[in-house]
Protein backbone atom coordinates (compact mmCIF):
# COMPACT_ATOMS: atom_id res chain seq x y z
CA UNK A 1 0.00 0.00 0.00
CA UNK A 2 2.81 2.48 1.17
CA UNK A 3 4.46 1.53 -2.50
CA UNK A 4 1.26 2.49 -4.47
CA UNK A 5 0.89 5.79 -2.49
CA UNK A 6 4.77 6.41 -3.69
CA UNK A 7 4.11 5.50 -7.20
CA UNK A 8 1.29 7.48 -7.67
CA UNK A 9 2.57 10.61 -6.30
CA UNK A 10 5.52 9.64 -9.04
CA UNK A 11 3.01 9.51 -11.58
CA UNK A 12 1.41 13.18 -10.67
CA UNK A 13 4.66 15.00 -10.35
CA UNK A 14 6.19 13.10 -13.90
CA UNK A 15 2.65 13.86 -15.19
CA UNK A 16 3.00 17.51 -14.47
CA UNK A 17 6.14 17.73 -15.92
CA UNK A 18 4.88 16.50 -19.15
CA UNK A 19 1.99 18.79 -19.19
CA UNK A 20 4.27 21.67 -18.86
CA UNK A 21 6.51 20.53 -21.53
CA UNK A 22 3.99 19.49 -24.05
CA UNK A 23 2.26 22.91 -23.12
CA UNK A 24 -1.06 21.59 -21.82
CA UNK A 25 -0.79 23.52 -18.73
CA UNK A 26 0.45 27.03 -17.08
CA UNK A 27 2.52 26.89 -14.62
CA UNK A 28 1.21 29.07 -12.84
CA UNK A 29 -2.51 27.21 -13.15
CA UNK A 30 -3.97 25.70 -9.95
CA UNK A 31 -4.02 22.05 -11.35
CA UNK A 32 -0.23 22.55 -12.46
CA UNK A 33 0.57 23.74 -8.74
CA UNK A 34 -2.10 20.83 -7.22
CA UNK A 35 -0.66 18.23 -8.82
CA UNK A 36 2.73 19.08 -8.29
CA UNK A 37 1.66 19.62 -4.33
CA UNK A 38 -0.09 16.11 -4.39
CA UNK A 39 2.54 14.04 -5.86
CA UNK A 40 5.13 15.22 -3.55
CA UNK A 41 3.22 15.21 -0.69
CA UNK A 42 2.69 11.27 -1.73
CA UNK A 43 6.12 10.74 -2.29
CA UNK A 44 6.96 12.47 0.95
CA UNK A 45 4.96 9.50 2.89
CA UNK A 46 6.02 6.82 1.34
CA UNK A 47 9.77 7.94 2.23
CA UNK A 48 8.46 7.75 5.92
CA UNK A 49 8.04 4.46 5.23
CA UNK A 50 10.64 3.58 3.36
CA UNK A 51 13.27 6.25 4.19
CA UNK A 52 15.97 7.61 1.42
CA UNK A 53 17.61 11.18 2.78
CA UNK A 54 17.76 12.66 -0.66
CA UNK A 55 14.50 11.93 -2.00
CA UNK A 56 13.03 13.22 1.11
CA UNK A 57 14.99 16.66 1.26
CA UNK A 58 13.90 17.10 -3.10
CA UNK A 59 10.06 16.22 -1.82
CA UNK A 60 10.69 18.80 0.65
CA UNK A 61 11.38 21.51 -1.51
CA UNK A 62 9.19 20.15 -3.91
CA UNK A 63 6.12 20.49 -1.88
CA UNK A 64 8.08 24.32 -0.67
CA UNK A 65 7.65 25.27 -4.29
CA UNK A 66 4.08 24.22 -4.89
CA UNK A 67 3.24 25.86 -2.04
CA UNK A 68 4.86 29.06 -3.32
CA UNK A 69 3.26 28.16 -6.79
CA UNK A 70 -0.88 28.04 -4.79
CA UNK A 71 -0.02 30.93 -2.87
CA UNK A 72 0.71 33.10 -5.62
CA UNK A 73 -2.30 31.72 -7.63
CA UNK A 74 -4.62 32.56 -4.65
CA UNK A 75 -3.35 36.23 -4.60
CA UNK A 76 -3.44 36.87 -7.71
CA UNK A 77 -7.60 35.40 -7.83
CA UNK A 78 -8.15 37.67 -5.05
CA UNK A 79 -6.73 40.78 -6.92
CA UNK A 80 -8.84 39.63 -10.71
CA UNK A 81 -11.85 39.33 -7.22
CA UNK A 82 -10.96 42.68 -6.06
CA UNK A 83 -11.05 44.69 -9.44
CA UNK A 84 -14.44 42.81 -10.36
CA UNK A 85 -16.30 43.99 -7.46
Amino acid sequence: MIDAVGMLGTLLVVLAFYLLQLERTDPRSLSYNMINFVGAACLLFSLCFNFNLASFVIEIFWIAASLIGLWKYWRRQAAVDQSTN
